[in-house]
C-alpha cells in the first residue's frame, strides 16, 4: 500500500480505538481485584497461551515466511472491540469481556514488538532479516490504539449521553473499514491472494479454532462460571485482527504479512456465530435448570 493507505488505515485504527474508549469506565479496570481467577486466566490465555499456541502452529504447518509472520502478528494481538460484540450476542459475562479487552490493550503495547521481532528472527531468512525498534514501536503503537482509547473514556466520563450515542456509529464505522482494508489488501496481492488464503486458511482457523476450546476448556477446569467461561473462550479466541493488519502494513510496509490477520478476521465471523449459538443455548439451558 502506498503511505496515503497506510495513513488512512491507521487512522482508521484509531477511531475504532476511540470508539472501544467511549465503552470504558475506570471501574472496568478494578474488575481484576473482584473477579481476580476469571481475569488472571482469561490474561494468561491471551498474553501468554495465545502466542505459543500461534508459534506451535507456525511451526507444524507448511507456511511460507509470510504467513507465519502474519500468523504470530495476529497471535500478538489479543481481543479489540469485535470480541466484545460477540461476548454481548453469546449472552457472555460482557463486563469480564470488556475488562480484558481493555487490560489486554494495555499490556500487548510492550509484547507485540517482542513477539513480532522473534517471528521475524525466526521465518525470515538471513538475507531478509528485518528488526523492529522496540521503543519506536511501542510508541507507534501507544498513538494509534492507546491514546485514542484514553481519549474515548474521557469523553465517556464527561460526556457519557454523547458516547454512548456515538458506540454505535463507531461499530458499524468499525466494520465497514474492516471490510475495504481486507479489500485493499487483496487488490494490493491478487497475483498470490488464492495461494496465500489456501496456506493461511486452515492455520488461522486453527489458531481461532482451539484457543476459543482452550479459553472455555481452561476455564471449566477452574470452576468458573459458564457466564463467565463464554466470555474467556471468546476473548481468547478472537483476536484485533485490525490492529495486527495495521503493524504488518504501517509498521512492517509488507502486504503479505497482512494476509493471515485478513483470511482470519473473516473467518472469525463463522466461529464467533457458532460461540454466538452457544452461548445462547447455554443461557436457555440456565434458565431451564432454574
Amino acid at each position: 500500500m502506498d503511505s496515503i493507505s497506510t495513513i488512512i488505515l491507521a487512522a482508521s485504527l484509531m477511531i475504532i480505538m476511540l470508539g472501544m474508549g467511549l465503552s470504558l469506565v475506570v471501574n472496568d479496570f478494578k474488575r481484576i481485584f473482584i473477579y481476580p481467577k476469571a481475569v488472571l486466566l482469561g490474561l494468561t490465555n491471551q498474553i501468554v497461551m495465545l502466542p505459543i499456541l500461534g508459534f506451535t502452529l507456525a511451526s507444524l504447518f507448511p507456511l511460507q515466511p509470510e504467513i507465519a509472520i502474519g500468523i504470530m502478528i495476529l497471535a500478538a494481538c489479543p481481543g479489540g472491540a469485535t470480541s466484545n460484540l460477540i461476548c454481548h450476542l453469546a449472552k457472555g459475562d460482557i463486563a469480564l469481556s470488556v475488562t480484558l479487552t481493555a487490560i489486554s490493550s494495555f499490556i500487548s503495547i510492550l509484547t507485540i514488538p517482542f513477539i513480532v521481532n522473534f517471528a521475524l528472527q525466526h521465518f525470515l531468512d538471513e538475507g531478509q532479516m528485518i528488526e523492529l525498534d522496540i521503543l519506536n514501536t511501542i510508541l507507534q503503537i501507544m498513538v494509534i490504539t492507546i491514546i485514542p482509547v484514553g481519549i474515548g473514556m474521557m469523553i465517556r466520563k464527561y460526556k457519557e449521553t454523547f458516547a454512548l450515542r456515538m458506540e454505535k456509529p463507531v461499530r458499524v464505522a468499525s466494520g465497514i473499514v474492516m471490510i475495504l482494508v481486507i479489500v485493499g489488501i487483496t487488490v494490493k496481492e491478487k497475483d498470490n491472494f488464492v495461494s496465500y488464503v489456501q496456506h493461511a486458511g486452515l492455520v488461522a482457523l486453527s489458531l481461532n479454532t482451539v484457543t476459543m476450546l482452550i479459553g472455555y476448556y481452561s476455564a471449566k477446569i477452574f470452576n468458573i462460571r459458564s457466564q463467565s467461561a463464554i466470555s474467556i473462550a471468546i476473548e481468547s479466541g478472537i483476536q484485533n485482527g485490525t490492529l495486527a493488519i495495521t503493524i504488518a502494513v504501517v509498521l512492517l510496509r509488507n502486504t503479505s504479512y497482512a494476509i493471515a490477520p485478513a483470511v482470519y478476521s473473516l473467518l472469525m465471523f463463522f466461529t464467533g456465530g457458532i460461540a454466538i449459538y452457544f452461548g445462547n443455548k447455554k443461557s436457555r439451558e440456565s434458565l431451564t435448570t432454574d
